[in-house]
């Protein structure tokens, strides 16, 4: 499960450097984000219309399917993540799945672990990172006469010490296969989806802040370290 992510600042021309990404002419200064939830814009990198190149969008978080029309104030059901076992085949993500697979760039993510209503919070990042790459899936809609495109991230059964914190985890490529999750076919996806491997993952825990949304420091991502007796 992911539903809250952080990303640190980082530049479009590192994002460039190393993806090749398409250059446009003017795009928006990308902030740093420590508490990104579920209806925010966020950036993600997807194929260029040309087809020949990756390029930097910004969506909204929770995919909206393109068959969907109606206000978002009625659409009941959560798109923010998507199965990787089920999303090839899943009435609001196999066409996204089959034509619009994307990327998101995070610097890391919260699980909750606890009873409910005393929950600790933990930041889950990669090791010497300061930015990685989930595996996504986009849409385009059109509601109300407005284009409205958005993203959500695949999931993955937890590995390893991450079962501990949650049965779920996002997919993230290796870096060879960040390209090819966007350029390969469905059943590459599909492929990329059931490789786990989480060795330079690692946690630690934070701040009961990051539970509400309306806080966004970088405090949050912040070791909660325990007082001394």
């Amino acid at each position: 499960m992911c539903g809250r992510f952080f990303r640190h600042k980082v530049s479009w021309e590192e994002y460039y450097a190393q993806l090749n990404l398409f250059r446009p002419k003017d795009i928006p200064e990308m902030e740093a984000g420590y508490n990104i939830a579920p209806t925010q814009i966020a950036p993600i990198i997807r194929a260029h219309e040309d087809g020949d190149q990756l390029e930097l969008a910004f969506a909204m978080w929770g995919l909206v399917p393109g068959w969907w029309h109606k206000p978002l104030s009625e659409k009941k059901f959560t798109t923010f993540n998507a199965k990787s076992e089920t999303a090839p085949t899943a009435s609001s993500f196999r066409y996204a799945f089959r034509n619009r697979p994307c990327l998101v760039p995070m610097s890391g993510y919260y699980e909750w672990k606890g009873a409910k209503g005393n929950k600790q919070p933990y930041a889950i990042s990669m090791r010497n990172r300061r930015w990685f790459l989930a595996a996504g899936l986009w849409d385009r809609t059109e509601i109300d006469g407005e284009m409205v495109e958005s993203f959500t991230i695949l999931t993955a059964p937890s590995v390893d010490w991450m079962n501990d914190l949650h049965s779920r985890m996002p997919v993230f490529p290796e870096q060879t296969d960040a390209r090819s999750w966007i350029e390969g076919t469905p059943e590459d996806r599909e492929a990329i989806c059931q490789v786990g491997n989480i060795t330079d993952l690692y946690s630690w825990k934070v701040g009961k802040a990051v539970g509400n949304v309306r806080n966004q420091g970088e405090e949050l991502i912040e070791e909660l370290v325990a007082p001394m007796l």
